[in-house]
């Protein structure tokens, strides 16, 4: 296992668990609300950061982030043919994100607001939760993909 593939999931992880987050937008906290803002988080990172020269290294993390779900599903004691058909529910979804989000910097706000509230059905405040990741993505933009990989952010 990579390390650098470790951080940058657990960058994930902890920007999919912010408190704060759950705290002032959820109704509630279930594992699909964090899976939901983990592939949120995931989908914007793969739009800031897609280009030639990162495109090897993002399908490994990639690959790798989907090694690591897999695994946690299995140890909330899902069975294999679950798991199957749960990775690739998983998978399709954070497609449609991405999908979804490759025009965020030209769609407007009631568009942006639209395309968040789809994936995040149980979420109060959806224009915060827009705000949130205009900031999250503009800040990504101002980073490098190497300060992801290289350790976890204070984010």
């Amino acid at each position: 296992m990579k390390p650098a593939y470790l951080n940058f999931y657990n960058n994930l992880i902890k920007l999919s668990t912010n408190k704060e987050l759950y705290k002032n937008f959820t109704r509630q906290d279930t594992f699909s609300d964090r899976l939901t803002l983990f592939f949120l988080h995931f989908a914007f990172m793969l739009k800031a950061f897609k280009n030639k020269k990162n495109s090897d290294i993002l399908q490994k993390i990639y690959d790798f982030n989907f090694r690591q779900l897999e695994l946690s599903i299995r140890e909330i004691g899902y069975g294999d043919q679950s798991i199957n058909k749960k990775m690739k529910d998983y998978v399709n979804l954070l497609h449609s994100m991405v999908s979804e989000i490759h025009f965020w910097d030209s769609i407007s706000k009631t568009d942006k607001i639209k395309k968040i509230s789809y994936f995040l059905t149980d979420f109060n405040n959806i224009d915060e939760m827009v705000d949130y990741f205009e900031n999250f993505y503009e800040n990504l933009t101002k980073k490098t993909l190497n300060s992801y990989i290289k350790s976890v952010s204070n984010a």
